[in-house]
């Protein structure tokens, strides 16, 4: 529950949204192999569970990147259980899009072409550790008069970063967003010391709407015991712009 009560998402067509293909690009630290991309799918909970093990699999890398600290605010207390249940309720509550890797592309990847290819055949008998890259759920950040400015949480899995996925993601995201009926995204918390989610959201138009002193008692980066206070940006984009 928000400060705000309960959020609704806004009305739209039930249909899914066309599933698309992204290029991966080059990072510093991975070279893909020619025309590699993600094709990622707009899912609901009971489409996704068609995939087996596929929420439940999801649900594992959100619990432990809430445990590790460091991105999102929820945090799992000691002897507590962070169940499938409560992931499912938080994170499918509106919209979501994962991402399915490939490097098999017999033709030039053009960002947000369209194509008819279910997730099952994406996923080809492959592990899901291997072929997940990411995901990210859309939600209204605010309730009735200004839930046309929408929210998004992302994950990509430990055996998938390094790759530049959540680049790919978030370019995904501008285009995705606009079609589920949103007209701008705020971004509530970006941890200062997140630089690569900070650098990823100005080089994509982003403005720095605000600056929120001591907004996270964060896990200590270098791995070290304790913890730390960090400050927050708050990223706004509208997506005519």
């Amino acid at each position: 529950m928000s400060a705000y009560g309960a959020i609704l998402t806004p009305t739209r067509t039930a249909e899914p949204l066309p599933t698309t293909r992204w290029r991966l690009n080059a990072t510093s630290k991975y070279t893909p192999s020619h025309n590699a991309y993600l094709t990622i799918y707009h899912l609901t909970l009971s489409t996704a569970q068609l995939v087996p093990g596929l929420v439940e699999y999801l649900h594992r890398a959100f619990a432990d990147e809430l445990m590790r600290g460091m991105t999102y605010p929820q945090e799992i207390q000691a002897g507590e259980e962070y169940t499938l249940e409560m992931f499912q309720a938080y994170y499918f509550a509106a919209d979501v899009l994962v991402a399915v890797m490939s490097d098999r592309a017999s033709e030039e990847i053009i960002d947000g072409a369209e194509v008819q290819l279910s997730i099952k055949n994406a996923v080809d008998g492959r592990t899901l550790e291997e072929c997940i890259a990411g995901c990210y759920y859309v939600k209204p950040n605010y309730p009735g008069r200004s839930s046309h400015i929408c929210n998004a949480g992302f994950l990509v899995p430990p055996s998938q970063r390094g790759r530049g996925v959540g680049a790919v993601l978030a370019r995904s995201y501008l285009y995705y967003a606009p079609k589920l009926g949103y007209e701008a995204s705020v971004f509530n918390l970006v941890y200062v010391n997140n630089t690569a989610s900070v650098r990823l959201w100005e080089a994509l138009g982003f403005t720095k709407a605000g600056l929120i002193p001591r907004a996270g008692r964060l896990r200590k980066q270098d791995g070290s015991e304790g913890e730390e206070f960090i400050d927050a940006y708050v990223f706004y984009r509208r997506f005519d712009q």
